[in-house]
């Protein structure tokens, strides 16, 4: 299955509400990213808050992305 996000929200304590291209909602938890690299700059509620979906994927003004496959394998249903 090819996996590609439709639309994104960003919520409190640094989760994603995830629509799917097949209508499935799911929640990705940030936290174990915002120590990593460019994710790091995400602990900045306004860069956190800039998310937005991008081609089949999300991103966010800093530049930083996450494959698609990962937010759909790593999050939860909501």
């Amino acid at each position: 299955m090819h996996v590609r996000i439709k639309s994104v929200r960003p919520m409190k304590d640094y989760k994603l509400m995830l629509t799917f291209i097949n209508d499935e909602q799911k929640i990705f938890d940030m936290n174990p990213y915002l120590d990593t690299g460019i994710f790091s700059e995400l602990k900045d509620t306004a860069v956190f808050q800039s998310v937005h979906v991008t081609f089949d994927t999300i991103e966010w003004s800093n530049g930083a992305d996450l494959c698609p496959e990962i937010l759909y394998s790593e999050s939860v249903s909501a």
